[in-house]
C-alpha cells in the first residue's frame, strides 16, 4: 500500500486498500497499525477531515479491529 503523508501532530501517514478494506496508519512515534473492515466512506471522511488526528481518535481508533505492524 502506498502511504500518503498527512498534516497531523500525531499521524505521519495513511494508506488504504478498498478491496481488502484495510486502513494503515503510521504514527510519528514510529508505531504502525492496520485497521480492519474500514469502509471507503470512513476513509474518505478521515482524509477530508479538518483535523486528521481528532477524526482518527473519534471515528477510527476504537471503532475497528486493529493489529500492530511490527518492523522487520
Amino acid at each position: 500500500m502506498n502511504h500518503i503523508a498527512v498534516k497531523s501532530s500525531n499521524i505521519k501517514s495513511v494508506a488504504y486498500d478498498p478491496y481488502t478494506r484495510v486502513l494503515e496508519v503510521k504514527f510519528l512515534n514510529g508505531k504502525h497499525f492496520r485497521y480492519m473492515d474500514v469502509g471507503p466512506k470512513a476513509y474518505d471522511a478521515l482524509m477530508g477531515a479538518e483535523s486528521v488526528g481528532k477524526h482518527f481518535a473519534t471515528h477510527i481508533r476504537s471503532q475497528f479491529a486493529t493489529e500492530e505492524v511490527k518492523s522487520k
